[in-house]
């Protein structure tokens, strides 16, 4: 399968899929638009569990193969900006990029938080989840909010999202310590 990028108006991914999707060239295809869970802080409150696109203004297509009359379905979409690279030039997603988008898609509709420790070293240790694998990508780590900034090389450009995590508590020997009591 070929894996093909759109750019798309900023908020309206779903909407974008929605609409293309009654086309009769784009019946059957698949879309994808990667979401992940996190919990936003604004004005002291927090929002928790919030989805957001990890690719905002990013669709996805998987197809054997990007016939003309899909081209031109999608080109008349409500909210289509561009194919990635350009339309002139659209070709598939290369094998990097392939593989980080089936990393997101294979962990369902959303990628909720992952699963850190810390070890010894204060070094975040991924349990599970979505920054499972992506570890040397880490740039920063924010304890305080349950967040990591990661950079991810996408379509030969770099950018930084963040992905929530959620801190496990290690066991100890005489079994959990949450509060120092044995």
């Amino acid at each position: 399968m070929l894996y093909y990028a759109m750019q798309v108006r900023t908020t309206e991914e779903d909407e974008f899929v929605r609409r293309a999707a009654v086309s009769p060239f784009l019946r059957g295809e698949k879309f994808f638009v990667p979401k992940r869970v996190e919990d936003i802080r604004r004005g002291g409150k927090v929002k928790k569990n919030q989805v957001l696109t990890v690719f905002p203004g990013y669709v996805f297509l998987e197809t054997e193969e990007l016939t003309n009359d899909q081209f031109w379905a999608l080109r008349r979409t409500d909210g289509f900006y561009r194919f990635l690279r350009d339309n002139q030039d659209i070709t598939p997603l290369a094998e990097h990029d392939r593989e980080l988008l089936l990393h997101f898609i294979s962990l369902g509709e959303r990628a909720d938080k992952s699963k850190v420790i810390f070890d010894e070293n204060d070094r975040i240790v991924v349990l599970d989840g979505v920054l499972k694998g992506l570890e040397g990508n880490i740039v920063k780590v924010d304890r305080r909010r349950g967040r990591a900034k990661v950079r991810l090389d996408f379509c030969q450009a770099g950018f930084l999202v963040d992905l929530g995590f959620e801190i496990v508590e290690r066991m100890r020997q005489g079994g959990p310590s949450s509060n120092g009591e044995s």
